[in-house]
């Protein structure tokens, strides 16, 4: 006949209360037993004292007469310092499985399309949002910055507005008068648009 040290099951619904016992490792879990070592409350705080009770001097007899020790019980005999309880490790318990993966590898791939299709949308909508702008802006702005990426850094050092008039032979203008009258213009084109 096997025995076992195990945990038996009493109180009421949703208020267990378990006995530790000694029982034949066929009978019942809350059948009959061989004799009760000792009790388990999970309900009390861990650091309560009548959490667990249990007659040491009892389980180690059982233990040397060869009764096997459930996983829980095993862990009671070890606080207690009866019997020590070797630690498991299983690294591959958080590891998921085969079909896991696979729904994983489809959702990933499922957002990288849906990624990809909104990047496109928004090009799209930029490219929109481009042709409906008037073309004298953008030919404006073409204008301005092609010539002064075609002009040599020299060039465009040594000529300035002062010294292009006196060149021409007019009078020299002051720049602040020429931004100012020339301001509104550009205002106005932009507001007429």
């Amino acid at each position: 006949m096997s025995v076992s040290i195990r945990l038996s099951r009493g109180g009421a619904k949703k208020r267990p209360y378990y006995r530790i016992v000694v029982a034949n490792s066929r009978s019942p879990r809350d059948g009959s037993f061989i004799e009760k070592i000792g009790t388990y409350n999970p309900l009390l705080g861990k650091d309560d004292e009548k959490r667990v009770v249990l007659d040491t001097e009892r389980a180690k007899h059982w233990l040397s007469v060869g009764a096997q020790p459930t996983d829980r019980v095993a862990r009671f005999l070890d606080a207690a310092g009866v019997k020590e309880r070797a630690a498991r490790n299983n690294p591959n318990k958080g590891v998921p499985g085969d079909k896991a993966k696979e729904r994983a590898e489809e959702r990933a791939a499922k957002a990288a399309e849906a990624e990809a299709a909104t990047a496109e949308e928004t090009v799209e909508v930029i490219a929109e949002k481009l042709e409906e702008a008037t073309p004298d802006v953008v030919e404006e702005t073409v204008a301005e910055e092609a010539p002064a990426a075609e002009a040599p850094a020299e060039e465009t050092a040594a000529a300035t507005p002062a010294d292009q008039a006196t060149d021409e032979g007019e009078s020299a203008q002051d720049p602040a008068e020429g931004s100012v009258e020339a301001a509104p213009a550009e205002g106005a084109e932009h507001a007429q648009a």
